[in-house]
């Protein structure tokens, strides 16, 4: 399955429409564009194994353009787009980019990009010259370049915990531009999505994070139509599900917040009946948001742990989760192992740093001393989370190994403390991390979003200790609450809690040097 077959066989389907403007491609303009695409990368002197960057925000161009990159044997470097110049002149150097595509939306940060890196050509929607994207790609014949080959992209990590690390995939196992993708499998057979094109697929994430831009590319392999939002707002999702008769969809589990948190009026009235599929990621959902999700959508919402690397995933489906709440699944793709600090393993229930077994295992690009430090004696690799498994095998998430809090020597995991504030009524988010303390070595700092900033000051926290005192032991309570407005959060729901540890280390330093 191949949107060039369905080209071929179903030239006026709809292949991707944006869920804002409407603006439209079928498959057939989408296999020209491709194509088209393929033929510019080469204008440009883009070889097969080369490498080439793409910043640029949900518009009807990304998919297209990811598809001409898969006909060209390039590797892809999706850029987010809330990063700096330095910070995208990082990511371009390290894998040595030698075309960035973009648009004009970038223009405040594209002069730095032009001035410190120099030597990489530029590519731009609305540009103008040889730097017009639309006018250079108009300019290429829409016929097949005669070297294709399978292209990938290489994704770089957030960089929440440090600069970003680019993760490497290992060579397409064939020339074959046409060849079964694994992930194809893992939607129709573990996710339930229909193979017959009818699936209508709503993608409320950025596309250029590993999972919009997988699950997309896998519906329009499926010869689905693939409806991108250009950016998450609750209501509008909701519009777009009842507009489009969306089948199936992606979120994270902040969308879910975002959309429980609407007023009554604002999340009744949207017909929904066409919704079969809900498929969630990206993070542990606390229990009682996932709950009050299933009892309004039905149990129609699925979820699954994966990661950028492709090691492996764990699936579980609604009615699973019911009798197993909180569980991220069982594994459908790779073997799960639960390790101790040792690297030996764990038995059953017992919290340990999940490894997956994988015959294909991927490497962090230019990194081999991070690539080590991921794998087991055995050549597991660990995506950094901790958890366990239980006698039954189904795997429960814990938190991530570097946001463990370490205070008076004993183990906070934050994702544990976040979990029970979202669940509060005034509390639109919230962030939970390890500040410097003389005292214990690290004290536990909530910095909550509460849905209404009036809201904010000594009652609301003193209304937010009592209502965790319920479910948390004294040594997990926040020594500080700190209200704001918005929290560093990517639109893929990622954190980056890099930011804010780093912003109260340097308190502390300022402090300390006071004194």
């Amino acid at each position: 399955m191949h949107p060039i077959q369905h080209a071929k066989t179903r030239p006026d389907h709809p292949a991707l429409i944006m869920a804002g403007s409407g603006e439209t491609m079928t498959y057939g303009e989408m296999d020209a564009y491709a194509n088209r695409f393929a033929q510019l990368l080469r204008a440009n002197g883009i070889k097969r194994g080369d490498h080439f960057g793409v910043l640029m925000e949900n518009t009807i161009h990304y998919l297209p353009l990811v598809w001409g990159a898969q006909r060209a044997g390039t590797m892809l470097v999706p850029i987010s787009t809330r990063l700096t110049a330095p910070e995208i002149c990082y990511i371009m150097k390290d894998a040595k980019v030698g075309l960035l595509v973009t648009t004009r939306k970038f223009d405040p940060v594209i002069a730095g990009i032009r001035e410190q890196c120099a030597g990489v050509d530029l590519l731009i929607v609305g540009g103008e010259g040889e730097e017009d994207y639309e006018a250079r790609l108009a300019a290429q014949p829409a016929r097949p370049i005669p070297d294709q080959a399978p292209g990938q992209y290489m994704l770089y990590s957030s960089g929440t915990t440090g600069a970003p690390k680019g993760v490497r995939p290992a060579a397409p196992p064939t020339d074959d531009i046409e060849a079964v993708n694994p992930l194809v499998g893992l939607a129709v057979m573990g996710a339930g999505m229909p193979a017959d094109g009818s699936m209508v697929y709503l993608s409320p994430a950025p596309l250029y994070h590993a999972a919009p831009l997988g699950w997309c590319t896998t519906a329009q392999r499926l010869g689905g139509t693939v409806v991108v939002m250009e950016k998450f707002d609750p209501v509008h999702a909701l519009e777009a599900i009842e507009k489009y008769r969306v089948t199936d969809s992606q979120w994270v589990p902040t969308h879910f917040v975002r959309m429980l948190k609407l007023e009554p009026h604002e999340r009744e009235g949207h017909d929904l009946s066409s919704h079969q599929r809900a498929l969630h990621a990206a993070a542990p959902c606390p229990v009682p948001i996932k709950q009050a999700m299933i009892e309004w959508w039905g149990p129609i919402i699925n979820e699954y742990y994966a990661g950028s690397e492709g090691i492996g995933m764990t699936l579980i489906k609604a009615e699973e989760w019911l009798t197993h709440p909180g569980s991220v699944g069982k594994a459908i793709y790779g073997t799960l192992h639960v390790c101790g600090p040792d690297g030996e393993e764990l038995p059953a229930g017992e919290d340990g740093l999940l490894f997956f077994e994988n015959a294909t295992i991927p490497s962090y690009h230019n990194d081999s001393e991070k690539t080590a430090e991921a794998m087991h004696p055995e050549g597991w690799m660990t995506l950094g989370d901790i958890g366990h498994i239980d006698a039954d095998g189904y795997l429960y998430l814990t938190d991530r190994k570097s946001h463990m809090i370490i205070s008076g020597g004993v183990n906070i995991y934050p994702q544990e403390i976040e979990n029970l504030l979202v669940t509060h009524d005034k509390v639109m988010d919230a962030a939970v991390i390890g500040a410097p303390c003389a005292e214990f070595g690290e004290k536990v700092v909530a910095i909550v979003q509460p849905k209404d900033m009036d809201d904010a000051g000594g009652a609301l926290e003193a209304e937010l200790r009592e209502f965790l005192a319920t479910g948390l032991s004294r040594i997990k309570m926040p020594k500080l609450f700190d209200f704001r407005p918005e929290l560093p959060r990517e639109a893929n729901g990622k954190l980056y809690k890099r930011e804010l540890r780093d912003e109260y280390e340097r308190k502390a330093e300022q402090v300390a040097s006071q004194a």
